[in-house]
């Protein structure tokens, strides 16, 4: 499977915790019980991506991106500062995993993740295109927002795949 997103110009990769929205290709890697939260505009070719660490902000904004409740808001807001709607937005989740064996029980910080971020996707009323979370193996994720988007799942087996 061919993933040339690092010979891509316009490349981004983020970090823990960061958010972006645009129309150039995105990545965030070494995910584990994170979540990549991908929006989607097909419309537009526009998307926002946000490397989400924990599930809840308990009132901190400083790193938007960092958190399921409030990377959402600021995903949707910037989306529509560049004319997107809700109706329009779809979303990808991918990641979520139980990375070590002690955390499986209350402290399963993949498993809160995702069911916080498809809890604010329902509340949001927006459809979810594809997921791929929980498990134990870490991921990386490549998106190209053009078109119907296309998006690259490196699991840390080695195994990808392409949609």
């Amino acid at each position: 499977m061919e993933n040339n997103f690092f010979g891509e110009e316009t490349a981004i990769i983020l970090g823990l915790g960061e958010l972006r929205v645009g129309k150039c290709p995105m990545g965030t890697i070494g995910l584990g019980s994170c979540i990549a939260l991908i929006l989607h505009d097909e419309r537009r070719a526009l998307a926002g991506l946000a490397h989400i660490m924990l599930p809840e902000s308990r009132g901190v904004t400083d790193r938007p991106g960092k958190f399921a409740d409030t990377a959402m808001c600021a995903l949707l807001e910037e989306m529509t500062k560049l004319g997107s709607s809700k109706s329009s937005i779809t979303a990808i989740v991918v990641g979520g995993a139980s990375m070590f064996e002690f955390s499986a029980n209350s402290l399963n910080i993949g498993e809160r993740n995702a069911a916080v971020v498809k809890e604010l996707l329902q509340e949001q009323g927006i459809r979810i295109e594809h997921e791929e979370t929980g498990g134990k193996l870490g991921r990386s994720v490549y998106y190209w927002p053009e078109g119907k988007g296309r998006l690259i799942i490196k699991r840390a087996d080695g195994t990808c795949i392409a949609l």
